[in-house]
């Protein structure tokens, strides 16, 4: 039992276990602390209570409690169960990752005078493991040489990004943006689950196999659902959410959304000769030098991006430790937004990166888990090597970030604040640092690009 020292709630805590990385805290605190608190709580509140009658300060005890007596109960609760609750953390240097919640089924227990406070809360808390030995790792490092077709394809890219948009009717075809009011419906629920009147769209590119993001999920065959329509059309998509999705009503849920097209356009793509203007080039050839300028910097990041992801994996693969028995929607939703940010960084499109959003959220719960887990691993390393982030690298990946989608960084930065995802760009800096330091203690070969196609489609079949 703890023992009360100078300012410091006295109070009786004991903690178990009751699922992998659960933590079950009951706290007693004893009656003569409730009193004590009660009184304090009172007291201060006499010395400045204005009464119609009375001069501050001078109002009868009995008059107070039955104005303000229960407010101040409850206050003076929430308080010592406040109190209680971080003693218990720092005490038994636990490491939460969820805010504490009541145990299920449990009321809330009798806060009054003279009484024992005992409550109970559960926490989800940071796994520990032991730190693995990381020149058993191996990295290969890509190398690829940016070549013709290479500038070729991003010009083309930029031909389209920077392209102009005429609205359109439709018939619709590859590549055709629109935006309309999209209606969701999930198994097992009444009503609407969801409803948006702009809810955008993209007609999949031919190479994508009839695969396109709407509202965040991969959908099947969506070209064939929106080539041939036009404005005003109503169409009907069906999916499953996957077993790992950030929201747990939709895991494993067949989901229906009907998507009634407003407006549309189409791009029609500016020529090398147009984009080199749009960039103050003063010719196509030092334009298409830029751009081979600028695809040798993302090969490089690339190339770091490649090496970090087989850290990534090793990690998951070399380090064991069970993770909390139910994914919290906030853990899994951060690891995705982390992921955003990551690819936005990357030069990669928004669009792009709603679709590589949608596919992470149709993988298995599996490779939900994986991605929590590295979470974890990640967080614990940082602490293992002392990484901090500091101002400065903040700054330079928000203004990185801007340059590669063309924002002033002050606008970036505020677009990110906006979102409440500052935190989310804190951990990818600080991850990738940590695993710079495990690439700095692995063994690493060079790869030429050819053999790296093939590393990686025999990965993915893994």
């Amino acid at each position: 039992m703890s023992t009360a020292t100078e300012n410091q709630l006295d109070v009786e805590i004991s903690i178990t276990e009751p699922a992998p990385c659960t933590k079950r805290i009951a706290m007693k605190v004893p009656a003569s602390a409730i009193d004590a608190r009660l009184e304090l709580a009172l007291s201060a509140f006499m010395a400045d209570a204005n009464f119609p009658g009375f001069r501050k300060g001078k109002a009868p005890r009995s008059l107070v409690e039955k104005r303000v007596g229960g407010a101040l109960v409850n206050e003076a609760r929430n308080q010592i169960m406040s109190d209680a609750y971080t003693r218990a953390i720092e005490e038994n240097k636990l490491r939460p990752i969820s805010d504490p919640r009541p145990v299920e089924g449990e009321a809330m227990p009798e806060f009054a005078r003279g009484k024992d406070f005992a409550f109970t809360v559960e926490i989800e808390v940071a796994p520990d493991f032991a730190i693995p030995d990381f020149s058993s790792f191996e990295v290969k490092k890509p190398t690829i040489e940016v070549n013709v077709e290479h500038i070729d394809g991003e010009i083309l890219r930029q031909s389209y990004r920077w392209g102009t948009p005429t609205r359109i009717e439709g018939p619709f075809e590859h590549l055709d943006r629109m935006l309309g009011k999209a209606v969701v419906t999930v198994e097992g629920r009444e009503g609407n689950y969801f409803e948006t009147d702009k809810a955008l769209c993209v007609v999949p590119a031919k190479e994508d196999e009839g695969k396109g993001a709407l509202l965040g999920l991969l959908i099947d065959g969506l070209d064939a659902v929106l080539l041939g329509k036009k404005a005003g059309d109503t169409v009907t998509v069906s999916t499953k959410g996957a077993e790992g999705h950030e929201r747990e009503e939709l895991r494993g849920k067949a989901i229906t959304i009907t998507y009634t097209i407003g407006e549309a356009e189409r791009i029609t793509p500016r020529t090398t000769k147009e984009l080199a203007e749009m960039f103050g080039v003063e010719t196509e050839e030092i334009f298409r030098e830029q751009v081979r300028d600028a695809l040798e910097q993302r090969r490089d990041g690339e190339q770091r991006a490649a090496m970090r992801e087989q850290v990534s994996e090793q990690l998951i693969e070399k380090v064991d430790f069970p993770l909390p028995s139910k994914l919290s929607e906030d853990q899994v939703t951060r690891t995705l937004e982390q992921q955003r940010m990551e690819l936005l960084s990357r030069g990669m499109e928004p669009t792009a990166v709603e679709n590589r959003l949608a596919e992470l959220r149709g993988k298995s719960e599996k490779a939900a888990k994986d991605r929590l887990k590295l979470l974890f691993i990640m967080s614990r390393l940082a602490e293992h090597f002392g990484v901090q982030v500091t101002e400065q690298e903040l700054n330079g990946r928000v203004a990185m970030m801007a340059g590669q989608q063309n924002m002033r960084p002050e606008q970036m930065r505020q677009q990110i604040e906006k979102a409440g995802r500052m935190g989310e760009v804190i951990s990818m800096i600080r991850d990738a640092k940590v695993s710079d330091r495990i690439i700095g203690q692995a063994k690493t070969t060079d790869i030429a690009a050819e053999e790296w196609n093939k590393f990686v489609e025999a990965r993915a079949k893994n």
